[in-house]
């Protein structure tokens, strides 16, 4: 049975590399079989705020309605952004705070500290483009960016495995290691990772 892979592009600008990305991870995993559906956030229409945090419960759009709906059918959700500041953009968080709601990604036990994990099932894959180097990522920021989005946001809903490939850095890289990274990536979408 064909994997169902849902492919989020949480760059903001349409012509990233983020985007080149993702049409590669794309081509791969469909001629490896898959049914890929893409989510490109910088064309939804919706608020990133969480404006009255969990008080009380802000309609959500018709986009990340949708977005929801496509999130419950994946069985592969593949995460393509950038690295700024340590973290994911703005419009990627604002679109996790508003989606990976309580009864749709996880939910709280009555009296207890513990919560039910609603997206199990699930496994995700971060492609993350970065202009700090690998080793200095790891060495000096203990890769605080990846490490909130596998282990606080996605594994806390119940999605593993999560596996990361970082690129980087992309600020001077050639046209021939961008090529060779569209290709890698490519080679993952093909191989369903």
């Amino acid at each position: 049975m064909p994997q169902n892979m849902l492919i989020v592009n949480g760059h903001p600008y349409a012509q990233s590399y983020c985007a080149a990305l993702a049409d590669a991870y794309a081509a791969g995993a469909r001629a490896g079989g898959a049914n890929v559906q893409r989510l490109e956030l910088h064309e939804l229409k919706f608020d990133p705020n969480l404006r009255h945090g969990y008080a009380s419960r802000m309609e959500l759009e018709p986009d990340l309605v949708a977005a929801q709906e496509q999130i419950r059918r994946a069985d592969h959700l593949v995460w393509v952004y950038p690295i700024w500041w340590g973290a994911m953009p703005a419009q990627l968080k604002g679109f996790i705070d508003r989606v990976f709601l309580p009864g749709f990604a996880y939910k709280y036990r009555t009296d207890s500290v513990l919560w039910d994990k609603l997206l199990q099932g699930k496994s995700a894959r971060l492609i993350v483009t970065m202009d700090t180097p690998g080793w200095y990522n790891r060495l000096f920021y203990k890769q605080a960016g990846h490490i909130v989005m596998k282990r606080n946001i996605l594994g806390f809903c119940g999605i593993k495995p999560v596996r990361i490939t970082s690129l980087g850095p992309v600020r001077g890289s050639s046209d021939t290691r961008r090529a060779r990274w569209l290709e890698q990536v490519k080679l993952l979408g093909r191989a369903g990772k």
